[in-house]
């Protein structure tokens, strides 16, 4: 336990005085909006999906590029019957029993009635993806969440989604034994009671004892038209427990379900508003941190986000970048 005590000012003094780092370099195909990545297992190629032409992904043989724009993964949309169903949002790649998984979410902005869904396929390549619709979790104006930005952890063989956005933030549900379909109810692992509860596009990853929750908070969009006051624009924040279904806390001790979160990252220099988040393991850099940013050299239009990453320095027990 005093070790514990230590870790938290000693990573916030390492995080005060380097600052944030810049994000690596990318080359080639580096607009995007909620990317996800995965690196197949036959040849090592690096695959990055991101939000909308129903899911749009590209191929590099490194992080850093050159990204080449495969097209669009489910270029007929979703099968599911909702509004919004041909245009697809933030996607979640990972490798199940040897196949690729990416789940999206179906909605309109600002709308409740929402889904996530889920496609696979066994190689990746154009035209292999195969629809599977809803995966179960779904929302409507009755329900406390918002059935968005899935993101499936794997815990010894037993899955969960984490998901949410906004209205009651962040929720987890368990999945199956094929992560295909929802299992049991769902349940809050964070809220922000400040504000518009403004949390959501959550990512959980473990690093030693610890699961660490990983989400974005702030106004995400429409930066060309209407910037939000300092501070309120999207950042990076996230909070630890040694269980992966809750008990998440800051590096003050703050529950998550209290509002709590420490910033990762936030707005500096030519950076403006990360966020959409997600932790790739990467065989040479270790873990990384990847992200959207706005570059404010080249524009705020959603349209113009750029991909971006950073090696993730977790020996103080909180993730530096």
């Amino acid at each position: 336990m005093v070790v514990q005590k230590l870790a938290t000012p000693i990573a916030l003094f390492t995080a005060l005085v380097r600052g944030y780092a810049n994000p690596g370099s990318c080359s080639g195909a580096c607009n995007v909006h909620d990317p996800s990545l995965v690196q197949r297992t036959s040849d090592s190629l690096y695959f990055r999906f991101s939000t909308g032409n129903e899911i749009s992904y590209a191929s590099a043989s490194s992080i850093k590029g050159p990204w080449t724009t495969i097209g669009s993964m489910l270029p007929s949309g979703s099968s599911i019957d909702l509004a919004g169903n041909t245009d697809l949002w933030a996607p979640d790649a990972h490798i199940v029993d040897d196949l690729y998984y990416v789940y999206y979410s179906v909605s309109t902005f600002g709308s409740q009635s929402s889904a996530i869904g889920l496609a696979t396929s066994a190689t990746m390549e154009s035209g292999s993806w195969t629809d599977h619709g809803s995966t179960g979790i779904a929302s409507s104006s009755s329900k406390a969440y918002n059935a968005i930005d899935g993101n499936l952890i794997d815990v010894d063989g037993t899955y969960y989604m984490n998901f949410g956005s906004f209205w009651h933030d962040i929720y987890q549900a368990p999945m199956n034994s094929a992560a295909t379909k929802v299992a049991s109810s769902s349940y809050n692992i964070a809220y922000n009671a400040t504000g518009s509860h403004s949390e959501e596009g959550s990512y959980m990853y473990k690093y030693g004892s610890y699961y660490y929750l990983f989400f974005s908070s702030g106004t995400c969009c429409g930066y060309d038209t209407s910037r939000p006051a300092a501070g309120e624009e999207y950042k990076i924040m996230v909070c630890r427990s040694t269980s992966p279904t809750g008990g998440f806390v800051d590096a003050s001790g703050i529950a998550c379900t209290s509002s709590g979160g420490t910033v990762v990252l936030r707005s500096h220099g030519t950076v403006y508003g990360p966020g959409g988040q997600g932790v790739f393991t990467d065989p040479s850099l270790g873990p990384v941190l990847y992200y959207h940013y706005v570059d404010t050299t080249v524009g705020y239009a959603d349209s113009q986000k750029l991909f971006g990453w950073n090696q993730i320095d977790f020996s103080s027990g909180w993730p530096v970048v």
